[in-house]
């Protein structure tokens, strides 16, 4: 389920959002790939500043038209395979987009990603978290452990 949305102005013209309020029903990086792809899509892979702001008003007009909506970050297309380099200065540059994309715009939150254990990318929606460093944890993006559930 989600909420299917399309646009002229970029390359994908469509994009489908799906929250899940119930806890039970989020799923980790790898189910939700699964899932985008039998949908016919892919994860979300972000090209530019812009379709960043065309992500962000999305989620804005799914806050204000959901009643009760919670914390909960949103998995995106980024992730970075192996462990070979994952606490080395390199390791920024060995996460990929999922489709393939060679976009190399990134919009890490302070300090992310943080690598390690974590490989795979969510994009921050937490309204009710204290602002830590790097201002309030909405939209920009953190490296997470890909078996968390999103």
């Amino acid at each position: 389920s989600g909420q299917k949305v399309c646009y002229g102005a970029f390359k994908r013209s469509c994009y489908k959002l799906a929250y899940f309020q119930d806890l039970s029903r989020r799923v980790g990086f790898q189910e939700a790939r699964q899932a985008c792809e039998i949908d016919g899509g892919a994860l979300l892979s972000l090209e530019s500043e812009a379709e960043q702001q065309l992500i962000e008003n999305m989620l804005q007009n799914l806050t204000k038209s959901a009643s009760g909506i919670s914390d909960g970050d949103f998995w995106i297309g980024l992730w970075r395979s192996g462990d070979g380099m994952a606490t080395s200065s390199a390791c920024p540059d060995l996460y990929q987009w999922a489709d393939g994309s060679m976009s190399p715009f990134r919009n890490w939150y302070t300090d992310e990603p943080s690598c390690g254990s974590e490989a795979c990318v969510v994009m921050y929606h937490q309204p009710t978290a204290n602002p830590g460093l790097g201002g309030p944890y909405l939209y920009q993006w953190n490296d997470d452990r890909c078996n968390m559930k999103h």
